[in-house]
């Protein structure tokens, strides 16, 4: 009985032992965690941050938006009424409004985001954060704990215009299911604090190796960024008068350039200009090639969206975010165009006119979209080999 007895406690002791040794590695992951975020310029949003109440406002709206997809089956086709459909969620005073959410469940799908994984990222306990960089613009930016999904502050017009735009940009999607074009996944607004705001997959997830970003425009007009932090905790994103290198894909080079060029011919027909292509880099390590590469499309698209043009044909790595990955020769290359909601309206055009006369015989990025689009091409095929 004795040995028995002892027997016993050294088992609870070991259990009790592996449980504090779990919970000690998790303390040490989150940790190390936080520290990467502090050196990348990105901040959790806690307690005593000043968006923590929007961002739980915005958690709480999304989870009741969300379950209604969890509970319900993939949709099999849009319709009208879905793109002009607005839900509101009043929770504790508090009311969002989520717009076209079966689309973007139908977008969330065609990418193999399932619902349960959609609320799990952008709805955890955990906190978001704030990511902080060295961009012109005046949004916000909040990046879900794993970094999966950006959520950035839009103009009320901006919003609207990808509500208008959105049958275009999903058709666009269908028909050319590797697009490089950056994948929406969400809109909404807060009536609380009048914030609109859209959710967007992250070109750059997973990006625990990536070493350098740049944001490519085509143009060289205040084009340069100044690569040293001066101690500063902020990511530097490098532009067009930095990239002193090639995008050297090897086989994939003529999709990629063909890619590029479908992707721009459909903005250029939204009439938008000041659109980016987002591009980052690490080394391709030999555990990043994969035989079993998934063949033309990921597995959870549709058949019926399998279907098109051979140029726009590809072997996708098998990761959780093929569709903006493409494995070089010697490099895994991250690209995503993003930022497609300038429109090339009067004060464009007069800013364009300015800008003429300020740099002549300069490039610079207000153009009209015709030659945007024609220069932004012409760039990114002289720099992929």
């Amino acid at each position: 009985m004795p040995q028995i007895l002892s027997l016993y406690f050294n088992l609870k002791t070991k259990m009790a032992d592996s449980t504090v040794s779990r919970a000690a590695r998790r303390r040490r992951r989150w940790w190390h965690l936080r520290q990467q975020w502090s050196m990348l310029g990105v901040f959790e949003i806690s307690a005593d941050h000043e968006f923590f109440r929007l961002t739980t406002f915005i958690k709480e709206g999304t989870r009741v938006s969300i379950q209604k997809g969890v509970v319900s089956d993939r949709p099999s086709g849009l319709t009208e009424e879905d793109y002009r459909k607005k839900e509101q969620q009043t929770h504790k005073g508090f009311s969002m409004e989520t717009y076209a959410a079966p689309v973007f469940r139908f977008l969330r799908c065609s990418v193999g985001i399932s619902e349960e994984q959609y609320l799990d990222s952008l709805c955890s306990d955990q906190c978001y954060v704030q990511f902080i960089s060295n961009s012109k613009s005046k949004a916000d930016f909040f990046v879900t704990h794993d970094k999966r999904f950006f959520l950035k502050t839009q103009s009320r017009r901006e919003v609207q215009f990808l509500l208008n735009k959105l049958k275009a940009y999903v058709q666009h999607l269908e028909k050319n299911p590797h697009s490089i074009m950056v994948r929406f996944m969400g809109t909404n607004t807060t009536n609380t604090v009048t914030k609109y705001f859209i959710v967007m997959q992250s070109v750059f997830f997973p990006d625990e190796r990536i070493d350098i970003r740049y944001d490519l425009k085509g143009c060289e007009v205040g084009r340069w960024t100044d690569p040293d932090t001066k101690g500063k905790h902020i990511i530097k994103v490098l532009k067009d008068n930095n990239f002193q290198e090639h995008i050297t894909l090897g086989p994939e080079k003529s999709w990629f350039v063909e890619q590029v060029r479908a992707d721009v011919e459909f903005l250029r027909g939204l009439n938008v200009l000041d659109y980016s292509l987002l591009l980052a880099h690490q080394p391709l390590h030999q555990d990043d090639s994969d035989p079993d590469a998934l063949p033309l499309a990921p597995l959870s698209l549709p058949s019926g969206l399998r279907d098109f043009g051979e140029h726009h044909r590809r072997l996708l790595p098998n990761c959780e975010n093929a569709v903006h990955v493409i494995d070089g020769e010697d490099k895994r290359y991250f690209v995503g165009i993003i930022d497609i909601f300038t429109v090339y309206g009067c004060k464009k055009r007069l800013e364009s006119l300015w800008k003429t006369l300020r740099f002549p015989g300069r490039s610079f990025s207000t153009v009209s979209p015709r030659k945007y689009s024609a220069r932004f091409c012409q760039w990114i095929q002289g720099r992929t080999k």
